[in-house]
């Protein structure tokens, strides 16, 4: 008898639902946990909208718990650099090449955990301004229009800055709101999301919604410190394996 669903279809579902979960919790990442199960069956031309979507849903769903402690006057730049970055990631998109995808996720995982995970050492910068804002914004905005990795710098940048938990929180989910927005609106009109990526939608959306209303309840209930420590561990790894398992194209690729 045939397997009821497929392995392509199981690996979409748990990373939907683990990427959910996560995003619920700490209020980003949707992008590099499901990438990080995605990449290795799907190339980032049909993943890149299954996250900007599932970031998109993640975002809206936390809205009524990320209200409190919003700034307009420090989301602005951040917000205006990116929509100017956005149009260039969804441009840079088609000639992704998956492997050269890999590598660069996996070394952003590689890097940006332990940066994550020690952050809370780091002498915080106090540099943040309109200006550096926007570019920090900007290099968002460019990831979100390549893979929907839209938070990964400016979650660096806030915390290294010194910002308190709730405005962080409540500041980074308007930015990425705003980017995954802009960036799915964008593939449509570009006609980046194709009939099989579209088709994945409907098994996205039902895999992480309860996972990511979980995420949520908990979001004031667990140490914070505790849990970022085990996701960005298990995401460092994540970041190995994956420079591992495109080092050998790579390599071919250089060689040849």
């Amino acid at each position: 008898m045939a397997p009821l669903l497929d392995p392509i279809t199981i690996a979409i579902i748990l990373g939907a639902a683990a990427a959910g979960f996560v995003q619920g919790l700490s209020g980003f990442a949707f992008a590099m946990v499901s990438s990080a199960i995605w990449v290795w069956v799907l190339p980032p031309q049909l993943s890149s909208p299954l996250v900007v979507f599932g970031s998109l849903v993640g975002q809206i769903l936390a809205i009524p718990a990320t209200r409190k402690g919003f700034s307009a006057r420090r989301a602005a730049p951040l917000v205006v650099g990116g929509l100017l970055g956005v149009p260039i990631g969804v441009a840079i998109l088609p000639h992704v090449e998956p492997a050269w995808f890999k590598a660069g996720l996996g070394l952003l995982l590689v890097v940006y955990c332990p940066a994550m995970l020690f952050s809370t050492r780091l002498p915080h910068l106090k540099i943040s301004g309109p200006a550096g804002d926007g570019a920090v914004g900007f290099l968002g905005g460019v990831l979100g229009g390549i893979g929907g990795i839209t938070g990964v710098l400016p979650t660096l940048w806030c915390t290294l800055n010194g910002w308190d938990k709730v405005t962080q929180r409540s500041v980074l989910q308007a930015f990425n709101l705003t980017m995954h927005a802009t960036t799915l609106t964008l593939y449509l009109v570009a006609g980046r999301i194709t009939w099989t990526s579209a088709s994945m939608f409907p098994i996205v959306l039902p895999a992480m919604l309860v996972p990511t209303l979980i995420g949520l309840r908990l979001y004031a209930r667990i140490s914070e410190m505790a849990f970022r420590r085990v996701v960005l561990g298990l995401l460092f790894l994540t970041g190995i394996a994956l420079l591992v398992a495109a080092a050998p194209v790579l390599v071919g690729k250089l060689g040849g």
